[in-house]
């Protein structure tokens, strides 16, 4: 294995020439346990992908597809019985007046429609943006970012490829590319094949940090529009691409691209913006809309007793959603449990800070929309 080390804690805001990544060998060893010192921790759920033929009348599930989000969820209780605190989005490391808020992510089977297009200077930024995105759920601002990039056999330019979209996600999120690990593991991966995973920190002031505690019912939620499925799902995406009569070169069915260039479309990185409101007040809570989808990820936000009610129509779904869902005949549960269906984060706020927030976005700063409400009861409605 190869690390690579950044020896300047400067930034990354340009371009790959800009980052000394110093390489030098180094031995394997066992990773230290991790410990949370508060209720948010990231826990990534391991993909597996079935060859199962299905019948082109049957509705497909997530679960059909190779992955059970009950058992990830039954994971995450065991974990929390040896590690108290497991579940959140971030985890918080009390430094001072400080929290340091961690979190660790990859792009999952994302990663294989990147080997079938060909695209591969993009699926960087979907790696930094899986991280960055879920520690800017407690009002951190990303410092560092750290890359795990690991094949049979180095490719050097299509990891330069790689490496190119991962300093491109830290100049969008206005962090460091602090440095990496370079894995070279003949015969353990299909040629021309590589896994990525990706790991954030970044720090909030402890009386500043945003934990969900103090939402109420009555509060607003506004969301942030996606730019497509972002970096989870895709195990279903395959499944569903797999029943259709559609290549990846294919024009996608009321969309402006090919059904390979909306899907690879790289993740949003909210970091500016989500931090740019948090510092206007009204901040009460933040979901990052990955596995899970609306379903499972807003009620993490939220204290014992409340819930939400979504409304549907808040904001229009795009083509590409409608193509999954009708091609692979999915039910709207299970999209809603599976999917962004276009907004990528939800924040939940004051009715005031709601109104601020929608004027400026009927002012053209940016995109928002007013998804829904909290209600007092438990789980997510739709209407």
């Amino acid at each position: 294995m190869e690390a690579r080390i950044l020896q300047s804690s400067s930034a990354c805001f340009s371009s790959l020439d800009t980052v000394n990544r110093h390489l030098f060998s180094s031995v394997s060893s066992p990773r230290p346990l991790s410990v949370s010192f508060s209720q948010k921790t990231t826990r990534v759920s391991r993909v597996i992908s079935m060859s199962k033929k299905d019948d082109d009348t049957d509705s497909l599930t997530y679960k059909d597809s190779g992955v059970d989000i009950d058992a990830g969820t039954e994971l995450v209780k065991r974990i929390a019985k040896m590690a108290p605190g497991i579940g959140g989005f971030g985890g918080l490391f009390p430094l001072g007046d400080d929290y340091l808020v961690a979190g660790t992510d990859g792009v999952g089977t994302k990663l294989k429609l990147a080997f079938e297009t060909g695209i591969h200077d993009t699926i960087g930024i979907d790696l930094v943006a899986m991280s960055v995105n879920d520690i800017i759920t407690s009002g951190a601002k990303p410092l560092f970012f750290l890359d795990y990039f690991a094949t049979s056999r180095l490719d050097v330019d299509l990891a330069e490829k790689v490496i190119k979209g991962i300093v491109e996600g830290c100049r969008q999120s206005e962090c460091a590319l602090l440095g990496g690990e370079t894995a070279e593991m003949p015969g353990f991966y299909a040629e021309g094949e590589y896994d990525l995973s990706g790991f954030a920190v970044g720090i909030v002031k402890k009386d500043a940090v945003i934990n969900g505690k103090n939402i109420v019912a009555g509060d607003v939620l506004i969301g942030l529009p996606s730019s497509g499925v972002h970096s989870n799902g895709f195990s279903l995406v395959r499944r569903v691409l797999a029943r259709s009569n559609l290549s990846l070169n294919d024009a996608l069915p009321g969309g402006s691209s090919t059904l390979g260039e909306a899907l690879m479309a790289p993740t949003v990185i909210y970091v500016k913006q989500v931090l740019d409101i948090i510092s206007r007040g009204g901040v009460k809570g933040i979901a990052h809309i990955t596995g899970g989808g609306f379903t499972d990820n807003i009620p993490r936000v939220f204290p014992d007793g409340l819930g939400a009610v979504i409304n549907t129509d808040a904001w229009e779904l795009p083509p590409l959603f409608k193509w999954i869902q009708q091609s692979g005949r999915i039910e709207d549960s299970e999209m809603r449990r599976t999917f962004n269906l276009g907004i990528g984060m939800v924040m939940v706020v004051t009715p005031e800070a709601a109104s601020r927030i929608l004027q400026e976005a009927k002012d053209g700063d940016y995109v928002a929309y007013r998804v829904g409400e909290v209600i007092n009861g438990e789980g997510v409605s739709y209407q």
